[in-house]
C-alpha cells in the first residue's frame, strides 16, 4: 500500500476568503447555509459570474473536522494511496468533467475509493455539471442519497464512505449565454433542452439549494467593508453545534432522519398544510418538501430559534427559485391564520 504523503498544513494560508468576493451576498448566505446545515447546492449563470470562485472560496467558512473525522479522512486516503493537504481540514475534490466514471465513484480490477471517497467529511465540486457524461451524475445518486458507495465485482462487494457537501456549477445553456443581457445566446432551444435534461430529475430531487447568478458590475459595489469568512465560519460553528446538542451527535439538518428533524421541530399544523399546498401547485415531490423543511430549521439555528419560524420557510423557498408571486402567496396564508397555529405532532 502506498504511503500518503504528509500532510501540507501550510495550504491552510492560500485558502480564498469571503473578503475577495465583491457583491453576491444572497449567492454568500446560500453558501452560509449549506455550510451550517450541510446542504448541497448547484448555482447556474453565465461564464464569468462568479461561479468557481464561490465554490473555491467556500471551504475557507467550514469548522475544522473532529478527531472521529480526521480518522476517517487518513482512512481513505490511505487505502486510495493518494496525497492530502491537511488533516485537520475539510478536503475540498473538484474532478474534471473529462474524468471517468471510475475515477469519480471508485472502483477498478483492484477496487479503489474514488473522488466522491476522497471527498468524505469535506466538499465535492463538479463544475460545468452539465458536461459530465449521464452515466457518471445518474452514479452520484446513491452516494448523494445514503453517503457511501458500494462497488460490486465478481469475488467481492467493497463499500467506501461518501458523506460530502455536494457543490455543483453548470451554464445555462451549450454557449453559457441563454438569458444573458450582455450577450447573443446562439443555441437552439431544441441544445438547451438536452443540455439541461443531462442533469436529471432525480439528481435536482435531492439538491437542496438551487442558485441563479449574474455577473456583478464591480461599480455598484464597495470593495471594503466586506465580511471575512472568519465571521461567517463563527456563525457556521455556532449552528453547527446547536444541532450537535440537538440531535445527540455529529450529524446536521441536512442529512439527520426525518423522523428525528420532525419530532425535535416540528412544523405548526398551518405550516405545514400551507407547505404542502404550495408544493402541489409547484409539482414538488415529498423528498423536495423534506428539503424546504430541512434547510429552514438550518435557517432558524443560525438565527438561534428554537422553532421553525414562518420566514425561515420564506427563505428556504427562495433557495429553492420560487418565484416571488409563489413566497408571498405563503406569506398570505400564514398571516391569515397566524392566531391558529397549533403543533403538528
Amino acid at each position: 500500500m502506498t504511503k500518503p504523503k504528509e500532510p501540507i498544513d501550510e495550504l491552510i494560508h492560500f485558502q480564498r476568503n469571503f473578503n475577495q468576493v465583491i457583491g453576491h451576498d444572497f449567492a454568500k448566505r446560500a453558501l452560509e447555509i449549506a455550510a451550517s446545515g450541510e446542504h448541497y447546492l448547484l448555482m447556474d449563470g453565465p461564464p464569468g459570474c462568479g461561479k468557481s470562485l464561490l465554490a473555491e472560496t467556500f471551504p475557507s467558512i467550514l469548522p475544522p473536522l473532529s478527531k472521529e473525522a480526521q480518522l476517517e479522512k487518513i482512512s481513505v486516503y490511505q487505502l486510495a494511496g493518494a496525497p492530502y493537504d491537511s488533516l485537520t481540514l475539510p478536503s475540498y475534490r473538484h474532478p474534471h468533467h473529462s474524468a471517468s466514471s471510475v475515477s469519480i465513484i471508485g472502483g477498478g480490477t483492484n477496487p479503489k475509493p474514488g473522488e466522491v471517497s476522497l471527498a468524505h467529511r469535506g466538499v465535492l465540486f463538479l463544475d460545468e455539471l452539465g458536461e459530465f457524461s449521464k452515466k457518471t451524475l445518474d452514479m452520484l445518486r446513491q452516494p448523494m442519497e445514503n453517503e457511501k458507495v458500494t462497488i460490486s465485482r465478481v469475488h467481492s462487494i467493497v463499500t467506501y464512505p461518501a458523506k460530502f457537501i455536494f457543490i455543483a456549477a453548470m451554464n445555462p445553456c451549450p454557449c453559457g449565454y441563454w438569458g444573458s443581457s450582455n450577450h447573443y445566446c446562439t443555441c437552439s432551444e431544441k441544445q438547451i433542452r438536452a443540455y439541461k435534461s443531462r442533469v436529471s430529475g432525480p439528481i435536482l430531487d435531492r439538491i437542496d439549494i438551487l442558485l441563479s447568478l449574474k455577473p456583478v458590475n464591480l461599480k455598484e459595489h464597495k470593495f471594503s467593508g466586506i465580511e471575512s469568512s472568519e465571521e461567517v465560519k463563527k456563525r457556521v460553528i455556532a449552528a453547527r453545534e446547536r444541532q450537535y446538542a440537538r440531535y445527540g451527535k455529529e450529524v446536521c439538518n441536512g442529512s439527520v432522519s426525518f423522523e428525528q428533524l420532525s419530532s425535535s421541530s416540528p412544523l405548526t399544523r398551518l405550516q405545514q398544510q400551507n407547505l404542502q399546498s404550495l408544493s402541489s401547485a409547484q409539482g414538488f415531490s415529498n423528498r423536495v418538501q423534506i428539503k424546504i423543511i430541512r434547510l429552514a430549521r438550518t435557517i432558524a439555528d443560525l438565527k438561534g430559534d428554537d422553532i421553525i419560524s414562518n420566514e425561515a420557510i420564506e427563505e428556504a423557498l427562495l433557495l429553492r427559485k420560487l418565484s416571488l408571486r409563489s413566497i408571498q402567496s405563503f406569506q398570505k396564508k400564514s398571516l391569515r391564520g397566524e392566531n391558529h397555529n397549533v403543533h403538528y405532532q
